[in-house]
């Protein structure tokens, strides 16, 4: 289906969501979001905007700035983050119980700097190979992160590669640091290395070795746009949003 058509049918999904609930005006959704969910959130928005005449106003933070802002008391009405970090916000009282909805799921992806030689990361033991064979090697701080420190940890090179190990700081993709050359290689959600200009996406963890996390979205529960918000969250978790999600890189939730 080309992307056209997708959004046209995504735009009548749209309007059946308004139509259902009765909502007579437009309003300003605000929404917090991890970045991860990025690239398939900015197509699709732009489509539920025109077809509901609601506004989106969004804030793009990573896992830790979006803890550290619900901590400190911020309001909005949606949060799309990490499945678990969503889950957790609900047992801080800062998401409505039950009303966690997810919305996409991501691998781990391994990209380098383009025109570098694309190592074999084909199985476990090749990707083993390609680390020692990196000057630096970076990665996030958010939930791809948090797992490649395991890792590391659990394939028993986390010594060896701790002096070539680089985090790139919160809300900075990865492969911002891979295409300045400040790292050979580096590990974030695919959805977050394939827009990045500059470097080379290699492919995803080798399948005895990935995680795949899955991305909520949850309403806040100062939210002051609810049922907004609610559709926003319905729109883009409909079945004419999933070739969109597909060709960003992550999976329907």
């Amino acid at each position: 289906m080309k992307t056209a058509s997708i959004i046209a049918a995504a735009k009548l999904a749209a309007t059946g969501v308004v139509l259902a609930s009765g909502m007579a005006q437009a309003a300003e959704i605000k929404v917090l979001s991890s970045a991860a969910f990025r690239e398939a959130y900015l197509e699709l928005v732009p489509a539920f905007e025109r077809a509901t005449e609601h506004k989106v106003a969004t804030t793009w933070a990573g896992t830790n700035g979006i803890m550290e802002r619900m901590k400190r008391g911020e309001t909005t009405d949606i949060v799309i983050m990490s499945a678990q970090g969503i889950d957790q916000l609900v047992q801080d009282g800062k998401i409505v119980a039950g009303s966690r909805i997810d919305v996409a799921r991501s691998g781990v992806g391994v990209a380098v700097r383009s025109g570098l030689p694309k190592p074999d990361i084909g199985s476990t033991e090749a990707l083993k190979r390609a680390l020692a064979a990196a000057k630096s090697v970076a990665y996030s701080t958010g939930p791809s992160g948090v797992y490649m420190e395991a890792l590391f940890q659990r394939l028993g090179i986390a010594d060896e590669i701790k002096p070539k190990l680089k985090v790139a700081p919160g809300g900075t993709p990865v492969g911002t640091l891979i295409a300045k050359g400040e790292a050979d290689i580096g590990f974030q959600q695919v959805s977050e290395l394939l827009p990045v200009a500059g470097i080379d996406y290699i492919g995803p963890l080798p399948p005895d070795i990935q995680q795949i996390t899955v991305f909520a979205a949850g309403l806040h529960t100062n939210a002051k746009e609810t049922e907004a918000a609610k559709a926003l969250v319905k729109f883009l978790t409909a079945p004419e949003a999933a070739p969109v999600i597909r060709k960003k890189g992550m999976e329907p939730g």
